[in-house]
């Protein structure tokens, strides 16, 4: 199912750049191909002369040909040549590495930059949404990464402050940037930028356990107004839909709720995602499946079924007790 979901995705080719990071990286990838290349066709080339030219064979009476024991020329040659070599491709790296570097202290001019910090868990992403355009946030969602796009004259670069919780993890969006590791301990950062609304699709790049397979990024570029909407209604505490009272009141009394917080209630949990929104983003654990009521009481039931390892245990609720939990869950839109 998590390949299915990768699939319906924009293609995740390093070669198909939507953002500078992404194109820097690209171009890099292209130069040194071309020069090894072009190495590889050099070195064939000689090899091939070599083996056509030589292959007569001597006959009885065929003298020795000259022995030559060390050829100064050619020893400069064949280290001078490779030195140079090695001099381009360490420039190259180092100008492509200071590019995608981020300085979030100074954005370009006329920027209107969003900041979260991307937290790694097993096995799911959580982001913390601190300010957009200088505006205070304060929220938390997961799994999805919404971030708005660039207009002419007003780039939105995206700078991602990442953590991990617990184990080593790599955030990779093929098309935005490259990959940056999460550590235990350790602060990284990076940041991506896009031009071209769409659904980006990635994949924790580093093996953090039984389900890093499914640990898949979504992040969602939309225009400037489409997120400006998306961030006041994830900034906005969970609705009070009459429909899913009872449900409420049920959820409340299981211990999901020291795992998950749903602002305005007394759920507060922080070791699981953030379900304020739930019923907003496409997919449930990370990209492993779809987010629909089939679906959502599928993994409510029991989530090792639907992600074996997870972290989030079956509890076993009697047939009313579910549906009452997967009403109030609908309502969190």
């Amino acid at each position: 199912m998590a390949g299915v979901l990768l699939a319906d995705a924009q293609n995740l080719s390093i070669l198909d750049p939507a953002g500078p990071p992404a194109e820097s990286i690209r171009g890099l990838f292209v130069l040194v191909s071309a020069i090894t290349f072009g190495i590889f066709l050099l070195v064939e080339g000689v090899l091939i002369y070599s083996l056509v030219t030589g292959r007569r064979r001597a006959g009885p009476g065929d003298p020795e040909p000259p022995q030559v024991y060390g050829s100064k020329p050619i020893e400069i040659a064949w280290t001078a040549g490779p030195a140079l070599v090695v001099f381009v491709l360490v420039l190259l790296v180092g100008r492509v590495i200071w590019e995608v570097q981020p300085d979030p202290d100074r954005p370009p001019a006329g920027a209107e930059p969003l900041r979260v910090t991307v937290v790694g868990h097993q096995w799911w992403w959580e982001y913390r949404y601190e300010s957009y355009n200088g505006r205070e946030l304060g929220f938390v969602t997961a799994n999805e990464l919404h971030i708005p796009t660039g207009s002419p004259g007003t780039p939105r670069p995206v700078y991602l402050t990442l953590q991990s919780a617990d184990v080593c993890h790599s955030f990779w969006v093929p098309r935005l940037g490259g990959k940056t590791d999460l550590l235990p301990g350790r602060t990284n950062q990076m940041w991506v930028q896009t031009d071209e609304p769409g659904l980006y699709q990635g994949q924790c790049a580093e093996y953090c356990g039984t389900q890093h397979a499914h640990m898949l990024i979504r992040v969602v570029a939309e225009p400037p107004a489409a997120f400006e909407k998306w961030l006041a209604a994830e900034a906005a505490p969970a609705a009070d839909d009459p429909a899913g009272r009872a449900g409420r009141a049920e959820f409340l009394s299981l211990s999901c709720v020291n795992c998950h917080t749903v602002r305005g209630t007394p759920a507060r949990g922080t070791f699981g995602p953030d379900l304020t929104h739930l019923m907003a983003r496409q997919t449930l654990a990370s990209g492993t499946t779809p987010n629909g009521p089939a679906d959502l009481r599928r993994w409510v039931n029991n989530p090792q079924q639907v992600k074996p390892g997870c972290l989030m245990p079956a509890f076993a609720l009697t047939e009313p007790n579910l549906n009452l939990a997967v009403d109030y869950l609908e309502t969190l839109r």
